[in-house]
């Protein structure tokens, strides 16, 4: 019996983040409320409560396992599960004959989302990211539900460096909270800086998709977004490719975890 299908598969490079077509009704309703609500002091407080990783303790691999409830409301192009996903983008990466620990990247990208399933809602975990403290741009998606957000009230955070310094690099910018920016200081001891860009930005799609917000970025930022760029391709366009057999590929994925990342971290 043939596997079936999901919105993703079989499309053109070109098709994909296609929200015009509007392929769930979800997706507009999801970015509305997450450009209405992740204000400055929003992100500040979840870096606040998140980022000090005192939540659990896990294996890389039980953290796969227990994120594989979640389907991404922000996504067009998938209906499946986060450890189908997150195999997809690691074999493709694989295929491409990239180094290991890319193939590690890919394989956990999206791990941050397990902030969904400590409560938070869809629009504080997932979906494109974007600057907090400056002005907004038109490249984000759906830019017109920024008008909605407090911040947009406030003249101070509205100018074009807002609260930061011209090329003060992205390190020093606050993005909108989700789970690049958990998932990065998870993992930010374990895999070399060209991973840790992609795990940090790999949903700054207004800055290394449109070419957004550059007058924030250094000269590390401008050589690291190859990595990004690159890591982008695979995570985004795998999505076209039959859904992996999750059974035959675990060995393989576990050696991979164990050379990286072995025993558990804290999340």
């Amino acid at each position: 019996m043939a596997q079936a299908t999901h919105p993703g598969e079989g499309k053109k490079p070109e098709e994909f983040r296609n929200y015009a077509a509007e392929a769930r009704s979800s997706v507009r309703e999801f970015y509305r409320l997450n450009h209405t609500n992740q204000t400055l002091d929003f992100v500040l407080g979840k870096k606040k409560e998140y980022l000090s990783l005192h939540r659990m303790e896990m294996t890389v691999w039980e953290a796969l396992e227990y994120m594989n409830q979640l389907v991404d409301d922000s996504d067009p192009d998938v209906d499946f599960t986060q450890i189908e996903h997150a195999m997809q983008t690691a074999e493709a990466v694989r295929a491409a004959g990239q180094p290991r620990w890319f193939q590690l990247t890919g394989l956990v990208h999206d791990l941050g989302k397990v902030l969904c399933l400590w409560g938070e809602p869809q629009w504080a975990v997932v979906g494109d990211t974007f600057p907090v403290g400056c002005k907004y741009s038109d490249k984000c998606v759906y830019p017109e539900f920024f008008e909605l957000n407090p911040d947009s009230k406030k003249p101070e955070l509205m100018t074009e460096n807002g609260i930061y310094e011209e090329h003060c690099g992205l390190a020093n910018v606050h993005l909108s909270w989700g789970h690049d920016e958990y998932i990065y200081h998870v993992f930010k001891n374990h895999i070399p800086e060209g991973g840790l860009y992609a795990l940090r930005y790999h949903s700054f799609y207004p800055w290394h998709k449109e070419g957004a917000y550059t007058h924030l970025t250094n000269e590390n930022d401008r050589e690291c977004m190859k990595w990004v760029k690159a890591f982008n391709r695979f995570d985004l366009y795998s999505k076209g490719d039959a859904r992996p057999n999750v059974t035959e590929l675990t060995p393989y994925y576990k050696d991979l975890i164990d050379e990286f990342v072995p025993g558990k971290l804290r999340w």
